[in-house]
């Protein structure tokens, strides 16, 4: 299963993929490229870590959806990877209707939080704020309502008395850096 990784940021759960696949554990998954829509991202730099390409696509001319020259230029890069997977880590950028349909079925996301409750930016912040006694993160497919998706798996991560926002956070992170992986290669194992 060919699999490509579009994010916008430094990449850390795009390197607990990463990691896996160099460990062997990501099953007959393979990640064949890394996108970014930021040229300084950091998540670039992985692919020169791991030897996967990774490449900027430019995504102009919207600064916070994938629509237009840029969206086609995604869909370009994607078809090109033979991608039979493509797994949204960190890609801050709202995906519209012509990629969702060209990708159909095999766009899924990690979003940090127990979905449906939290979604949208900041879902730890947004439990931490909620009081909520129970944080963790979602693997979900991707449609075109924002993080509303069929739910592939979960983790919880509870929220401690001593926990602080940052504590927490670290924790469901780490919860993410575990999901991810288990959830690609799984997905990997169901369409061999």
């Amino acid at each position: 299963m060919r699999v490509v990784i579009l994010g916008s940021g430094r990449g850390s759960n795009a390197e607990a993929i990463l990691r896996a696949q160099a460990a062997g554990q990501l099953g007959a998954a393979q990640v064949v490229q890394i996108l970014s829509d930021k040229p300084d991202a950091g998540i670039l730099a992985l692919g020169l870590r791991f030897g996967v390409v990774a490449t900027f696509v430019d995504p102009a001319p919207f600064k916070t959806k994938l629509e237009g020259p840029g969206e086609d230029r995604f869909i370009e890069a994607v078809r090109a990877a033979q991608a039979d997977l493509v797994v949204l880590a960190g890609f801050m950028r709202v995906l519209k209707p012509k990629f969702l349909g060209a990708f159909a079925g095999r766009i899924i996301n990690l979003h940090p939080s127990l979905l449906p409750a939290f979604p949208g930016l900041d879902g730890i912040g947004q439990a931490w704020r909620a009081g909520a006694k129970v944080a963790g993160c979602t693997v979900h497919q991707v449609t075109l309502e924002v993080d509303a998706g069929k739910i592939i798996e979960q983790t919880s991560v509870p929220v401690e008395p001593d926990d602080t926002l940052e504590t927490l956070t670290a924790r469901v992170h780490a919860a993410e850096h575990r999901l991810l992986p288990a959830v690609i290669s799984r997905l990997s194992q169901a369409t061999k």
